[in-house]
């Protein structure tokens, strides 16, 4: 049988600088849906790349002092990488100085000019240089472009021109089935029902750029040269992939890809792209991210320093119509509280569970509260956002099944039943995730023992061995200002451990490494805390750390001993500290402080100035591990 394709294209982006984070939203959600599709058994063609024709670009070197060339390269670099530490699965990236795309512009150009839709005048016009692009006084707003807020700038030059005006009534039918969403489709008809004027083609005396077919004094004005590499990247695969399923652009280049790239494309007697998906703008402090602006935030910068499926999850959950604000502390806020405590703590008590006692098949009832067709709707409408929120929620309904199950007590019937559906509906959750954060749903798959296929969904899961997880996101550590905001927009949100456990985050406040007092809770909140009473019974010193200690408490036979790390120097000694029985949260997620996993919290007194620290003990001898009520 032969598999349906789907060819899928991002903007080509500007090499005058490094990427911004822009960059890496677009890209993120071109490859999701690319690999949604390829989940589904499509045929797909995915084609990204740079612009390394624009002036702006060959400003830009020269401010730098470099060879055009020299820049170009360097900087498209910077996009090759991004695109390879963000895990996109392009199938080609498109460099448009490269020979094959130059032969099919001047190719395309010429049978514009046979059709009859090219010629020369003279145009006076304001040209703004960050968008290369000439604009009316109306277009402006107070008196600067909308984009670039800068002024431009007036040129006059005799030029080639496109009659673009010739096709009004045929944009206007096409137009209404073609944009996405229906703000960005109004927009556009709104703006084509007022004005639609022919546009100059050509820039005359420049000297970087694609030659005009028949003029050699004129160079193609880049945007005619960049929307052709939709056709020029597919190579020898036009005839099998041509029309584009989708392009894939920001809002910012919606006029170009909406209006001129159509009008073009009938003109030179193409067949159509099917959907033209607009996006939104990544805003920092709700001013548009841009290189030009100065306020980019440097997605490579973030790679370096967070995983890949981090930065992908924490951008594909920004509105995707709509602009949002994107940060460091947003992504962060991600990871912690939906990867690592929502995900991540699903497949560590699940695998923990499954490796000791073993899955037992039987029909998989939690699976019928998984909404799949409202994922899929919302992933075909390009609702990212939307979709990877009810996945999560999902995952928030199996969290409270292993809960509500409690398969880790010896009294509990049909624990491997239950760890079976658990099982099994983590599979559905990998395959639905893969699109999103494939890393993380390749380790999944192989832990869980399935292939990565949207038949699987639905095959009942094969019984083998399972083994414990690592931690698949370790959380984040935060500086002050953060860790106070996510305490309080998380509060009263408990969260478990593989043992069923609340894991004390938002529910004690930590006033330093392993030391913890309790901040207003409610008695339901508090019956699920576990604090138990331990006893020290060796104290080390940490290298490089100031005011930790390292502790090994015994908890008795039952809950056997485990390592902290406690803030505690600078109030006691090491010989106070010996043999002293405290009293110890124990539910906690383990937490790597100074390369130590530590695996609980010690409860103190602490005075108001917090200078002044003394750790509760037991008023009279009870038996180790011991809880507290």
């Amino acid at each position: 049988m032969v598999k349906k394709k789907f060819y899928i294209t991002t903007a080509i982006d500007y090499v005058n600088a490094k990427p911004h984070c822009g960059h890496a939203f677009e890209k993120t959600l071109a490859d999701a849906l690319a690999r949604y599709k390829r989940l589904q058994g499509y045929d797909v063609f995915f084609l990204t790349g740079v612009d390394e024709n624009a002036q702006k670009n060959v400003e830009a070197a020269q401010k730098a002092g470099v060879p055009v060339k020299e820049f170009i390269d360097r900087n498209a670099g910077f996009f090759i990488e991004l695109c390879k530490k963000l895990n996109i699965s392009y199938d080609d990236f498109i460099r448009t100085t490269a020979k094959e795309h130059i032969i099919v512009v001047q190719r395309i150009i010429k049978k514009l000019i046979v059709h009859g839709d090219i010629y020369k005048s003279v145009y006076k016009g304001l040209y703004c240089i960050g968008c290369e692009t000439y604009y009316t006084e109306k277009d402006l707003v107070n008196g600067k472009c909308p984009e670039h807020n800068t002024e431009p700038e007036l040129r006059e030059e005799e030029a080639y021109f496109f009659k673009l005006s010739k096709y009004k009534k045929e944009l206007l039918k096409i137009i209404p089935k073609y944009v996405i969403p229906d703000s960005r489709k109004n927009e556009i008809i709104s703006r084509v029902k007022k004005e639609l004027n022919d546009i100059c083609i050509s820039r005359k005396g420049a000297k970087w750029g694609i030659d005009f077919p028949t003029d050699k004094d004129y160079k193609i004005w880049v945007w005619i040269d960049a929307l052709i590499n939709y056709i020029s990247g597919l190579k020898n695969k036009e005839k099998k992939f041509w029309p584009a399923d989708v392009h894939v652009v920001g809002k910012g280049i919606n006029w170009f890809h909406a209006v001129i790239w159509p009008a073009i494309l009938l003109s030179a007697g193409y067949k159509l792209p099917k959907e033209l998906f607009v996006h939104g703008y990544l805003n920092i402090g709700g001013k548009k991210m841009s290189k030009s602006l100065g306020n980019a935030l440097d997605p490579l910068e973030l790679l370096e320093k967070y995983p890949s499926d981090s930065v992908r999850y924490s951008l594909l959950k920004c509105s995707i119509f709509d602009d949002s604000d994107y940060s460091e502390e947003i992504l962060i806020n991600r990871h912690n509280n939906e990867l690592a405590n929502k995900l991540g703590n699903l497949i560590s008590r699940v695998s923990t569970l499954a490796e000791t006692h073993g899955l037992k098949k039987t029909q998989n009832k939690l699976i019928k509260k998984l909404k799949i067709k409202e994922i899929e709707s919302y992933i075909n409408d390009y609702q990212f956002d939307k979709a990877l929120s009810e996945i999560f929620a999902f995952i928030d309904q199996c969290n409270l099944y292993i809960q509500n199950k409690k398969p880790w007590e010896a009294g509990t019937k049909n624990k491997q039943e239950i760890l079976y559906e658990l099982s099994d509906s983590i599979k559905a959750i990998a395959i639905l995730l893969y699109p999103f954060i494939p890393e993380t749903s390749e380790k999944i798959a192989k832990q869980f023992n399935f292939n990565i296929n949207y038949k699987e969904i639905n095959k009942p899961l094969a019984i083998k061995p399972i083994k414990k997880s690592e931690i698949l996101f370790k959380k984040i550590e935060i500086n002050n200002k953060t860790e106070e905001k996510d305490k309080k927009e998380n509060i009263n949100k408990p969260e478990y451990n593989h043992k069923g456990k609340l894991m004390l985050k938002e529910t004690v406040g930590v006033l330093s490494e392993g030391i913890a007092t309790m901040n207003t809770i409610n008695y339901n909140e508090w019956e699920k805390l576990d604090l138990r009473v331990g006893q020290i019974i060796k104290v080390e010193e940490i290298e490089g750390a100031g005011k930790l200690y390292k502790l090994e408490i015994d908890l008795g036979k039952h809950l056997g001993k485990r390592v902290i790390c406690a803030g505690i120097k600078q109030h006691y000694k090491k010989d106070q500290l010996k043999n002293k029985k405290i009293i110890l949260f124990t539910n906690l997620a383990p937490r790597i402080i100074k390369g130590i996993e530590s695996k609980g919290m010690i409860l103190a007194a602490v005075n108001e100035d917090e200078s002044r620290i003394i750790l509760i003990s037991p008023e009279k001898d009870i038996e180790l591990g011991s809880k507290i009520r």
